[in-house]
């Protein structure tokens, strides 16, 4: 079933969307070379914490994951691309690392991912996470009133395709609100026109992400992570959106300056 949001309810989603987006621009600034997979997720807690949020994350055991999930972040790095298992691995120079999470405030949740990299960055891997980033842009803006769930679809494949990578269809984004996930599904490939009508408070997680050199994956042992097939990077971008009736709502913007890591 799928619950469309009045204006307060997103209002309130954007609450926790702000939190997110404030936080894991906070996180990027942690990262860096040195810096324990650890202590990023230690900070994480600690600012969830304080601000009297829940990590959507925490127990989470789905039919996938070898459960339940005890971390606030997926912390992604490399080859790894989703669902990421924090552990004791200090950062190197050049790693590409991609950070998920989600939290809920007040019983409503917003969820969002960004990739970047650490020290000295590789043209390819800047490539990659830029064509993750021009796939979230052009979903998003895809998300209009009155168009089709496989408007935002197409818009991530396409500029996937141009910018010469594959898409794999199994993960994608998703609804979200009460719950970090709810009906429909998103995929990160699709045809225009096809699919779900976009109504005014359809709320979604948009994500699209990328293998440099395959569309197939693999899991860790862990159960969680998961890897491209053959070892290439991959990146990953994320926003909660709200489709309104003047067109779609970022609700998990991050800031432009990032904060200070106390």
């Amino acid at each position: 079933m799928i619950e469309l949001k009045s204006a307060d309810e997103i209002g309130r989603m954007a609450v926790a969307g702000q939190f997110v987006g404030g936080l894991l621009a906070e996180l990027r600034g942690v990262a860096a070379v040195g810096v324990n997979l650890l202590e990023i997720e230690q900070h994480a807690r600690r600012r969830i914490k304080e601000r009297g949020a829940e990590s959507c994350y925490w127990d989470y055991a789905p039919s996938f994951g070898r459960g339940p999930f005890r971390n606030v972040l997926c912390l992604s790095v490399n080859d790894a691309v989703l669902h990421g298992l924090p552990h004791d691995y200090v950062l190197r120079d050049g790693d590409l690392l991609s950070i998920d999470m989600a939290v809920g405030i007040d019983g409503w949740n917003a969820d969002s991912a960004l990739s970047f990299v650490v020290g000295t960055p590789d043209p390819a891997d800047l490539k990659l996470i830029e064509a993750t980033e021009a796939g979230l842009e052009a979903a998003i803006k895809a998300a209009q009133p009155g168009g089709r769930l496989g408007d935002i679809s197409a818009a991530i494949g396409e500029v996937a395709h141009a910018y010469g990578y594959g898409v794999n269809a199994e993960f994608g984004g998703h609804g979200i609100g009460r719950t970090m996930h709810e009906a429909p599904h998103v995929s990160n490939d699709g045809r225009a026109g096809r699919g779900m009508r976009l109504e005014p408070g359809l709320t979604l997680a948009i994500e699209p992400w990328l293998c440099a050199t395959t569309d197939k994956i693999r899991y860790d042992q862990d159960g969680w992570t998961i890897r491209s097939a053959d070892g290439s990077r991959t990146a990953h971008s994320e926003h909660t959106v709200a489709i309104t009736e003047s067109g779609p709502q970022v609700l998990t913007a991050r800031p432009t300056t990032i904060p200070p890591a106390a």
